[in-house]
């Protein structure tokens, strides 16, 4: 039995995702929705289904769907669709505010569908490395970085791209946030484009992480350290190193990940959640959470920036 799916938002990510849809085994690409309806019907002659012209019409095609549209629709249209039975894979973030991302986990729980969140970066390869070999985390570095990207201007970066980072590094550290120091700037538009974090956790592990959407080179890679050993692992390459210490020297050896698509393997467990009825790996929580310390962190940084006096006491 195929599963039927969709995808609401036909811009960068939504066509992406309906690519995928479409090379996947026991799936059926049957719609995709965009207010964009030419838009919507370029992206369904290229990969298949139907361009529809209503939400209404979309949700009763589809069994789930991707929610790919602006983050300020979220709330809206994951609603809409989870109030008529379909399940969603809303991309992150989750929802503009907590109050948003709150009340789609409760829909969620009151239709009794899936809402699982586009973390892509929990499928990629390289944290099955993670999980695997790091067990208590004390220092952790991310840098994600990219040239101006010409979407999601909605959000500033750590919205539209540090909040990956954040996520990952909650489900590896497992432990309440004891602090939170945050800086940014404005460069391209009216929101942060470039900005960094420092986070204390109540267990004693310290997160630095760094977020651009200005830089001439992408770059998607994080080092995790703790007492006996750290990896140093590149998303982007899907490569990486461990170094231990043996006697009185250091040693390393290449990390053997094996590759393949991020999305291929998100899409493929959220159709596997739907067909089988099982928790996402990256729940509306998750993704609540994740939320919660990014608006956190574009707070300080909005108030730093109207008030230059925090900035220099900091």
């Amino acid at each position: 039995m195929s599963i039927r799916v969709g995808v609401a938002g036909s811009g960068s990510m939504g066509r992406n995702h309906a690519r995928v849809f479409s090379l996947l085994e026991q799936v059926e690409l049957v719609a995709i929705y965009d207010q964009n309806a030419e838009q919507a019907k370029q992206v369904a002659e290229e990969f298949g289904g139907k361009a529809v012209d209503s939400l209404e019409e979309f949700a009763s095609l589809v069994d789930g769907a991707t929610v790919a549209v602006p983050t300020i629709f979220h709330r809206e249209v994951g609603s809409y669709l989870m109030e008529n039975g379909v399940h969603v894979l809303m991309e992150k973030p989750i929802a503009e505010s907590l109050d948003d991302a709150r009340a789609l986990i409760e829909t969620s729980h009151k239709t009794n569908t899936i809402l699982q969140v586009g973390h892509i970066e929990r499928f990629n390869p390289v944290m099955r490395e993670l999980e695997a070999r790091l067990n208590q985390p004390k220092f952790i570095e991310a840098h994600r970085l990219s040239p101006f990207p010409n979407r999601s201007m909605d959000i500033g970066v750590v919205l539209d791209v540090m909040i990956h980072d954040l996520e990952i590094i909650m489900h590896l550290v497992n432990s309440p946030i004891e602090a939170i120091d945050a800086v940014g700037v404005p460069v391209l538009t009216h929101r942060e484009d470039i900005a960094n974090a420092r986070i204390r956790f109540q267990n004693g592990c310290v997160a630095n992480i760094t977020a651009s959407r200005i830089s001439p080179e992408r770059m998607r890679k994080i080092r995790v350290f703790q007492g006996d050993c750290y990896l140093s692992l590149d998303y982007q390459a899907q490569t990486g190193e461990m170094y231990w210490k043996e006697g009185m020297g250091i040693k390393n050896a290449e990390v053997d990940v094996e590759k393949e698509e991020p999305l291929r393997l998100e899409l493929a467990s959220f159709v596997d959640c739907v067909a089988k009825g099982l928790t996402p790996q990256v729940t509306g929580q998750h993704g609540a959470a994740a939320l919660d310390v990014a608006l956190e962190i574009t707070n300080q940084i909005a108030e730093a920036n109207k008030n230059p006096s925090l900035k220099a006491n900091a």
